[in-house]
């Protein structure tokens, strides 16, 4: 079967969508996230010897970014769990495993690999009727 082929049309089949996700991280399935985002990246370079066209392709650094955004009272559950005086930063690496539901009913997970906290910031302005906070992460790698 080719990609992008189907062999019979989907009837009454399921999107991925944000009512099919579950956060979970330091222990904690997450019902306060309103957004997750997690990409990698790796560096990739043509190399040129005589003529026009690449000669062969260099591979450099493997880059992975992610970052969540929480209601107020999940940051504070958190701040919670800690000893007097740590901050969320002080927080050793961890794993966070985000999994969907996909059209077959079979959970698909990616995991998010050795992260840790980089910043703790509340913004407010009127009109807002939760609190939500925006965290910066650090990570290694991702398993998609």
């Amino acid at each position: 079967m080719q990609v992008g082929t189907r062999e019979q049309p989907m009837i009454n089949g399921r999107a991925y969508d944000w009512a099919s996700i579950k956060v979970q991280l330091l222990g904690l399935t997450l019902v306060g996230i309103t957004a997750v985002s997690y990409e990698d990246t790796q560096a990739k370079v043509d190399n040129y010897g005589a003529g026009t066209m690449a000669s062969s392709r260099g591979y450099g650094k493997y880059e992975a970014k992610a970052s969540i955004t929480l209601e107020m009272k999940e940051v504070e559950r958190i701040q919670a769990s800690l000893q007097p005086g740590q901050r969320i930063q002080d927080i050793g690496p961890f794993n966070i495993v985000v999994a969907y539901v996909n059209e077959s009913n079979r959970m698909v997970t990616h995991t998010i690999h050795n992260v840790e906290f980089t910043n703790n910031k509340r913004e407010l302005k009127t009109g807002d009727t939760t609190v939500e906070v925006a965290l910066e992460l650090i990570t290694s790698h991702i398993t998609w």
